[in-house]
């Protein structure tokens, strides 16, 4: 036993004599066997307390207004990026209004029209303002309606001769129907080339002047024996009847183009003529209040 280099108690030192290589001895200090140093303490880190749960989204509460008015919605207003409000207050400073007498003008014009001038109104105008003034004063209604009569057959395929005239002319006029919204028609020509043309020239001003109606392929026509194959090929002339004063003349011509020649038919120089007529109609009593409406 030994006392301690500081003074403070006594020591004990061991040594072992078994080994024969000489270890260093340990000390032992007999304050710290009955007097240990107490252990460090920590500092206590403090522990945030869990947030609590959140609970089941409640509905929004809809305040209800008492009155039946649809609730009004805010009105947005928008503005262009690239204009600015200098520029919106520059644009309505230079906006003015003025009238014509303050310039000097009249307010109105006047205008005489001579017995040679006076203003052409249409004829299905006139039809319904007389068709109005006749339905006022109670008077029996008649209505005069236009339609268009041809001066040669409809079914011209049906007649003699159309065979050898389609060898002959290489394109013949088959059909024609007139109706209201205009002139429907199929010609036949001769199926000389896959590539061809048919055209339908027509004119109500005595070829003053004219327009031209291109056809459409409709179908094809095999025959038996020596004669030749054809092409049906319809048209529409767009010139409704109502447009026309009673008695004018449509005429039209058909010209077939195939392999750079061109065949026509006009009716053997005398061209295709349809003229604008009118007949009568009479308007029974129970039609005349839906009538009214119509006029």
């Amino acid at each position: 036993m030994e006392s301690r280099p500081d003074g403070s108690g006594p020591a004990l030192h061991f040594t072992s004599g078994f080994s024969e290589v000489s270890r260093p001895a340990k000390t032992f200090y007999l304050r710290d066997v009955y007097n240990p140093k107490p252990p460090s303490q920590r500092t206590p880190v403090a522990i945030r307390p869990p947030s609590p749960k959140p609970g089941p989204p409640q509905e929004p509460v809809i305040q209800r207004r008492q009155s039946c008015e649809p609730e009004p919605k805010p009105i947005m207003r928008r503005r262009a990026k690239s204009l600015s409000s200098s520029s919106e207050e520059k644009t309505c400073r230079n906006m003015q209004v003025r009238f014509v007498d303050s310039l000097g003008l009249e307010l109105e014009d006047v205008k005489f029209f001579k017995a040679s001038e006076d203003p052409l109104v249409p004829v299905h105008v006139i039809t319904r303002l007389l068709a109005s003034s006749e339905l006022a004063s109670r008077k029996k209604l008649e209505l005069s309606l236009p339609y268009f009569q041809p001066s040669f057959p409809d079914n011209m395929s049906a007649e003699s001769g159309f065979l050898k005239r389609l060898c002959q002319q290489r394109v013949c006029l088959e059909q024609v129907f007139c109706s209201e919204l205009g002139i429907f028609g199929t010609v036949q020509v001769l199926n000389l080339a896959y590539e061809k043309e048919v055209l339908v020239r027509y004119t109500f001003t005595d070829w003053k002047s004219s327009a031209e109606s291109k056809a459409s392929w409709m179908s094809t026509i095999h025959r038996d024996g020596r004669d030749p194959e054809s092409d049906v090929f319809r048209f529409h002339l767009p010139v409704p009847p109502f447009i026309m004063q009673p008695g004018a003349m449509l005429q039209f011509a058909i010209c077939y183009r195939v392999r750079g020649s061109e065949y026509w038919d006009n009716n053997g120089g005398c061209n295709y003529k349809v003229t604008c007529q009118t007949y009568k109609l009479t308007v029974p009593r129970e039609c005349e209040d839906s009538l009214v409406h119509f006029i």
